[in-house]
Parts: C-alpha cells; structure tokens; sequence
C-alpha cells in the first residue's frame, strides 16, 4: 500500500537521524487498558489537591519506576510541586471614583459602572487618581506591523483597551485570519500593559449600562479566580461599558470619532488628559497544593539540551463544585479517558518506546502537568519555574487527547504556521503518505488551550496534533461527522469513560510519527525556530546567546 512506502530523501535522512526510529513497538491495548485504568470510577476525576490526585500520581510514578526511568523534577524528586493561589473578592470592599479636568469627583458603582478585581499580588488594589490612556486593542506586533502603543508612557498609568484583535476588511491577514492570534488574548494586553509599567488594566466593552449581558458580568464577578502562575502583577484588572468610557472622554475633550479608528493599524494610544481614577478592591487567597510529575532520560552528549513531552493528567472530579461525594443514584463522575487520561498514557507509551531505544544525546523529560482543566495552571507554573532551563529547552511536544478512529490521511496540528517543528513532521507524514493540516476550527482558539502553550509564551517553539478526519477509508465524509458526534457526545461530559470499542490505530500512528521526531530532536543538534511572522520568535530571541 503507497500510504506505507517510505519516500523521498528528506524523509530518509530524517529517519535515518533518528537512530534506531523503527524499533518502537508501540502497542494499542495496552494504551487501551492504562486509559480504562486511570479513568476508571475510583479515580474520581482526578481534581486537583484531591485523593484522586494522588492516586493518579501514585500509579504515574509506578510505571516510571518499573520502566526504570530518572525522577525528572527538582532535586531529583517525581514530583513538582505547584501552590495555585485562589482569589475571592470580600463583600463591599470595592470602590471607584473617577475625577474630571475641573477636579469633580463622580463615585462608581462597583459591579454596575465598573467591574474590578484585584486578582493578583496580595490581593489588595490601592490606586489613586492614576491617570488613563486609551491604547485601541493595546496590541504591539511588529512582525505584524502593528503598534497601538506608539511612543506613549504608561508607567503609573491605567489603560483602557478594547477586548480581541482587529477584524477589519484588509487587516484581518495580519492577524492569520479565521485563527485568533495570542494578541486576541487578555492575558496578552494585561503582560503588555505591565511589561510597560500600568498599574492596572480595563477593557473597555462596546455595550451600553444598560445592557443584559454587562448586567450579568456585575452580577457574577464575585466568582473565586485561580491565579495563572507567572501572570503580570497589576494591581487590579477591570471593565467599563461604552457609556462610561464616553463620559471619559468628552471629559478630556476628545472627540469619539478619533477613538474609534482603532482597526486600520493607524491609531496610536491617546491620554485621557485630566481623568484620572481612584480603586479600591480587596480579595481573600488561600491556596491549593498540586503537583507536576516529571521524569527523565538524561542525554549523553548534551544533557543540558531538553525535549519535553507534555500532558495533563487531571480532569474535573465529581459533581459541579468537582469535590463532590460519589452519587449512588447517578453518575456524577466526570472520568475524563479521552480527556486526559488517552494523552497521559500516550504520555507514558511514549516513554516506554524512549526508554527502550539507544541512549539519546539530549535529555528527554516526560512532564505530566496539573490543573489544565483550570487554565493549564501545572503547565504555567512550570513555565514560572523551570526544572530546565527554558533557554536551552529545544522543543515542547504536547499531547491533549489521543485520536479515537482508524487511520487518517490528515494530521492536524494547533497553530499551523508557528514554527519549524511542523516542517519536521510534514517530511515524516509525507513518509507515510500523509500531510499535516491545521485543527480546521478556528472558533475554538485550540492553540491557546493546552500545556503546550506556557512554553510557546515563553518563546519555546511546541507542536500539538490532534485528532484527524480524512480517514484512510471513507475520507472526510465519514471522518468528520464521526468526530464532530464524538466530541459533542463527550467532550467535558460524564459520559467521557473508557470504552473497550475506541479504535486507537490512529492513536498509533501519531504516536509513531512524534517517537521519530523525538528520537531526531534528541540525536541532534538543531534547534526549532519561530517562523517570521510568528508572535513568539521575539521572546525566543532574548535568549539567543544560550544556544550558541
């Protein structure tokens, strides 16, 4: 069968690179029956800081163990730990007054006017009288030949900025179209803002005081937050609606109009010159202990150089509030086997083929990260406090939920473009007759939704594949809706458990295809690069010198 042959030079040389490539053996029922194990109900969901996390990690270091595999975290330990702080704003302790050119003072209503969180730090926002620049969509790109900022200072200052990136006619291939960039993120303008010196951030929403929806932002801020590790220390974050912000400025004496030309990539940020702001917001913290787990195969050449394979282990436990007691009467228990438990025991496959082929040159580490489900926490806190350098970490090849379904011609990918590690797998998918995609649903903004995406924010270049749909049989028109069925039955539901008819060929394959990658990175001394247009290659750059 042609999808079979090996052909062509690159692809020979590429394997050929990999050393002993061929000899992995990697074995669907036993990935079958790891998956049925750690989803399996006495799990309970495998929540954070709960005893289904420890018995997930228990049976994790076990296998390592038995594969005689290195402790791969801090001082020569299994574990990571990882504190996540929790924020929960105290009753009334909100304020804000904004103050005009006249020196009039009009107080906020807190959750009606203006909704404030101080969400970060010590959980105490103090601001006063900061003054306020409106900064379009607070986006500075200039691979993108964008620039919102200009020349303006902001230190000391609050910005306004609006939510999203430009979709304007001319403008939207900038921003690689359909597919959201990480300049569409808050997380982004908040780094932006702080990376500049504001104290806090508002995104400004384009709905008046009166509308529903904003009604019901107010009226459900008092939600606990969970701190992403490493995120920028504002004293306070927080949004205004469209009436407010106009009040804003006609008080400085700007005219709307020239507010509003924020999607051509000519608008430069404008002071509100005069307005200034007073906060006031205060939130409890307590903290939830969880862990990484990491273990290693250390290099033999250039130990110091790592590959990191990544995957979550945790899932969302039992119940609504996730810690509930196990129902008697229904099942209330959100097993999570193709979400993680498939991409953690790919996880430690992969491993096990690692473990079972010449030494590698660089270090390998398989990192099981915790807390994805509650913002890629583990992945982030790793990220915050590396056990390898980041400098010197090669690549971060992620695995989010293994393919269930036969074999696919397809191999999609998350953010398709990013980096020289999909040109690498294309030439080994072209071996097998097949051809690397994007994920083909850019509504879902995937490429910022698993444990890759730390590293790539940190200027590591990372690949995740994910599920294809052009199957070798019966192609697109039976692949997709298969998936589409699957995914809408499954995904984040009770009903996402183990079952002894998933077909993991695919699983195999993909398998198959990133074990060779792997074994080429690690027998190397290459490093993947960020493309030119890729948002991620300036942060990359800073550490140049590290990989000389």
């Amino acid at each position: 069968m042609l999808r079979r042959i090996l052909c062509g030079v690159s692809a020979a040389t590429l394997l050929l690179s990999a050393g002993a490539a061929m000899a992995q053996d990697f074995s669907a029922e036993r990935i079958s029956e790891e998956i049925r194990t750690i989803s399996a109900d006495d799990f309970l969901g495998r929540y954070p800081g709960t005893e289904g996390e420890k018995k997930t990690l228990d049976w994790l270091q076990a296998r390592y163990e038995a594969m005689g595999m290195e402790p791969g975290g801090p001082n020569g330990q299994w574990l990571q730990p990882i504190d996540l702080k929790r924020y929960t704003p105290v009753a009334d302790s909100a304020s804000a007054s904004w103050t005009g050119p006249d020196g009039t003072v009009h107080a906020l209503q807190a959750g009606t006017d203006i909704i404030l969180r101080a969400a970060t730090n010590d959980g105490q926002a103090r601001v006063k009288n900061a003054g306020l620049v409106f900064a379009g969509y607070g986006i500075h790109a200039p691979e993108r030949s964008w620039d919102d900022y200009g020349d303006i200072d902001v230190r000391g200052k609050v910005v306004i900025v609006l939510s999203g990136e430009p979709t304007a006619e001319g403008v939207t291939e900038r921003f690689n179209g359909a597919y959201p960039t990480a300049y569409n993120n808050g997380w982004y303008k908040a780094d932006e803002a702080f990376r500049r010196g504001a104290v806090g951030i508002i995104t400004l929403m384009p709905v008046a005081a009166t509308d529903a929806g904003w009604l019901r932002m107010g009226q459900f801020n008092n939600r606990q937050r969970t701190l992403s590790p490493g995120a920028a220390d504002l004293e306070f974050s927080g949004a205004i609606n469209h009436d407010l912000g106009a009040q804003w400025a006609a008080a400085a004496g700007l005219d709307m109009a020239t507010l509003s030309d924020t999607a051509t990539g000519e608008f430069k940020a404008k002071a509100l010159t005069g307005v200034t702001l007073s906060v006031a917001a205060a939130e409890t913290i307590d903290t939830l202990r969880t862990h990484n787990l990491l273990a290693r195969i250390t290099g033999t050449e250039q130990p110091d150089e790592t590959i990191v394979f990544s995957a979550h282990w945790d899932h969302v436990g039992v119940g609504s509030d996730h810690v509930s007691e196990v129902s008697t009467t229904t099942d209330n228990i959100y097993n999570g086997a193709w979400d993680n438990a498939s991409g953690t025991v790919g996880i430690l496959e992969m491993a096990r083929q690692l473990k079972a082929a010449p030494a590698p040159k660089r270090t390998i580490v398989f990192a099981h990260m915790a807390a994805e489900e509650m913002g890629l926490l583990g992945a982030y806190g790793y990220v915050a406090n590396p056990v390898y350098p980041l400098e010197t970490t090669v690549a971060d090849i992620n695995i989010d939920m293994l393919p269930l379904s036969a074999p696919t011609r397809d191999l999609p990918i998350f953010g398709k473009g990013q980096n020289t590690l999909e040109d690498k797998l294309q030439v080994l998918a072209e071996a097998e007759g097949r051809y690397v995609t994007d994920d083909g649903q850019p509504e879902q903004g995937f490429y910022t939704r698993s444990d890759h995406f730390p590293f790539v924010r940190a200027g590591v270049p990372a690949l995740m594949t994910w599920h294809g749909v052009d199957l070798d049989e019966g192609g697109t028109e039976v692949g997709k809706p298969a998936y589409d069925a699957k995914f809408r039955a499954d995904y984040h539901k009770v009903s996402d458990e183990w079952s002894a008819d998933w077909d993991l060929r695919s699983a195999v394959e993909n398998l198959t295809l990133l074990y060779r990658l792997a074994l080429d990175l690690a027998n190397g001394d290459e490093w993947p690069t960020w493309k030119p247009t890729s948002e991620f290659g300036s942060t990359r750059a800073l550490s140049d010198g590290a990989r000389q």
